[in-house]
């Protein structure tokens, strides 16, 4: 079926063409009909299968036949990059349209952000925790919406946004289209949609938790101690060209951009404690070609979306299933083909075979010939609990000296002894005498 049978705009036709899609993917197919009809949508589609474009097309179809000026549409999404880059989709969208577009999240100033919701954008993109900010305030009205989207509903309800989603949905006008994207459907986003949705047209393409079969995957046995320099090899044999590569923890992806930057290899990092103004750098120098490794968590990787990426490293093997289906779906997109390598190291043997008994398939074992897996690390990627607990320790012991002696070194008031000033010693024949001072004396 081609775009043109769904019944678009023909300025929304124009721009499909001019991005290069000749034909809609299948979630496009199911929910882009009964979103043009008004009808509430619940969808449960793989991340890359062009769930975007399948909840932004019925919108900005309906906008164009109706303009009025006023906030309309309030899409919510779970992170940063992801609001960003479906702005950045409206926008390729609606090229050819009046429709106008801002995105509202974290990490920037509020003064662009007030301007769009003072002046009434038709569209808005906005994570949970700063559209709350906002409408706390005077300015923010959101009483002309007819469309709602709650994207990557699943991530949303990881990242502790449930609680804020409810306080949103309260001002919120009743009456209102909501169309609902989820990967999965655990329990509570299940609760969340018959709450929200009216007889939604209900969509699942794929199963969830199984992986697109395009993408060539491998399992990588490795000393914990040696990922690091596994990377580093596989980067100089050319097995790895542009690659996104995922740590569990902030401090692990600041240490493997420091020990890759080292090397010699150009490579960013994106997670939660960096800046707005870094992330977007990276992600920018990342999609440009200039650094050819990103390194990122799962929860800020939400929403990197870069053509034809050829890899995804998991570096560390994620803890639940369903992360490592997210993970590897920033390749292989819209048709594409790519490699997701799992460096496993022993300790995170349970969470790989967890991750094959989703797939139904073991992943091929893949050791480097002209590697060295007994070598000595040459620098430690993680500091032990043990050691880092010490340190912690030491540094608060340190404190506490400091501020002693400097509260020793502070002057008494006149007339009174420093409560900690030396005692003449035992059996000097010295004694101390205290004058207690008048009442209302200076």
């Amino acid at each position: 079926m081609p775009f043109a049978a769904l019944g678009l705009h023909p300025s929304l036709l124009r721009a499909i063409k001019e991005l290069g899609f000749t034909r809609p993917t299948p979630i496009q197919t199911e929910a882009i009909p009964p979103g043009l009809a008004g009808r509430d949508v619940l969808a449960s589609a793989q991340t890359g299968s062009g769930k975007t474009a399948a909840f932004l097309l019925p919108i900005l179809n309906r906008l164009i036949e109706k303009p009025r000026g006023k906030t309309r549409a309030l899409v919510l999404a779970p992170t940063r990059e992801l609001a960003a880059q479906i702005l950045s989709d409206l926008q390729d969208l609606a090229v050819h349209t009046p429709v106008t577009g801002a995105a509202i999240f974290g990490g920037v100033g509020h003064g662009p952000q007030e301007h769009a919701l003072r002046s009434g954008v038709d569209v808005l993109i906005a994570t949970p925790g700063r559209l709350l900010d906002h409408l706390r305030q005077p300015y923010a009205r959101l009483e002309h919406l007819e469309w709602l989207v709650l994207d990557e509903a699943d991530r949303m309800l990881d990242m502790g946004f449930l609680p804020d989603i409810r306080k949103i949905l309260r001002v919120l006008p009743a009456r209102r289209q909501t169309l609902f994207f989820s990967a999965t459907m655990p329990a509570p986003i299940r609760t969340l949609t018959h709450e929200l949705l009216k007889q939604p047209a209900t969509i699942q393409i794929e199963r969830p938790s199984t992986a697109p079969i395009r993408i060539v995957q491998a399992a990588y046995p490795v000393p914990q101690e040696l990922k690091s320099a596994l990377l580093l090899r596989l980067i100089e044999r050319g097995d790895i060209r542009q690659a996104l590569v995922f740590t569990r923890t902030k401090h692990r992806a600041n240490r493997l951009a420091d020990a890759l930057v080292r090397a010699g290899v150009a490579a960013g990092r994106i997670h939660g404690n960096r800046t707005q103004a870094q992330r977007t750098s990276a992600l920018e120098m990342f999609r440009a070609g200039r650094t050819p490794v990103l390194v990122a968590t799962d929860i800020a990787a939400r929403g990197i979306d870069v053509e034809d990426l050829g890899h995804v490293v998991n570096f560390d093997v994620p803890l639940v299933p369903d992360d490592y289906i997210h993970r590897i779906g920033r390749t292989g997109r819209m048709e594409a083909s790519g490699d997701a390598f799992t460096f496993v190291a022993p300790d995170e043997r349970d969470e790989l075979a967890a991750i094959e008994r989703v797939l139904g398939k073991p992943l091929p074992r893949v050791t480097v010939p002209d590697f060295d897996y007994a070598a000595r690390p040459a620098t430690r990627l993680e500091v032990p609990q043990a050691q880092r607990i010490a340190e912690i320790r030491a540094r608060k012991a340190a404190d506490r000296a400091r501020a002693e002696a400097k509260r020793q070194r502070r002057p008494s008031p006149a007339g009174q002894p420093s409560a900690h000033a030396p005692r003449p010693p035992a059996g000097s024949g010295q004694r101390w005498t205290f004058r207690p001072r008048r009442r209302g004396s200076r």
